[in-house]
């Protein structure tokens, strides 16, 4: 088996809604993505997959969709006022936590038809989550 990562840097705000701690108001991150991508064989090239179709696929992605943004859960009052103001602002369905960000990241990389594995966001410098299927 072998097994490639490519490391996404990003920033992006957020709260939790719902929530009874600090996280419950508006607040940012620098984010770190690892995207662990993984291959029973090489491409005609020797690759899983080159560096520079992840990031020419998935950077380009989170640069144009999550980095520099509100991430917001659908329905959150903060979403009209960012509307108005005219900030930049990405839904989820869920809560923008660190483990449904982690999903979103993972399942826009799975339907870019990349052999993904795991995503794992890391929030801080010291807390992480990471999403892959069983």
């Amino acid at each position: 088996m072998f097994q490639v990562t490519k490391i996404i840097y990003f920033c992006y705000g957020h709260r939790l809604l719902n929530y009874d701690g600090v996280c419950k108001n508006p607040h940012g991150h620098n984010g770190r993505v690892e995207i662990l991508l993984e291959a029973e064989k090489l491409d005609h090239r020797g690759m899983v997959v080159d560096f520079s179709d992840i990031s020419r696929t998935i950077k380009n992605w989170i640069d144009n969709t999550l980095d520099h943004r509100m991430l917001l859960k659908t329905g959150d009052p903060l979403i009209e006022f960012l509307k108005e103001h005219g900030e930049p602002y990405f839904m989820l369905q869920e809560n923008p936590t660190a483990e449904n960000i982690a999903k979103l990241i993972y399942e826009h990389t799975r339907s870019q038809h990349f052999p993904v594995k795991q995503v794992t966001l890391w929030e801080t410098e010291n807390s992480f989550a990471t999403y892959f299927l069983k």
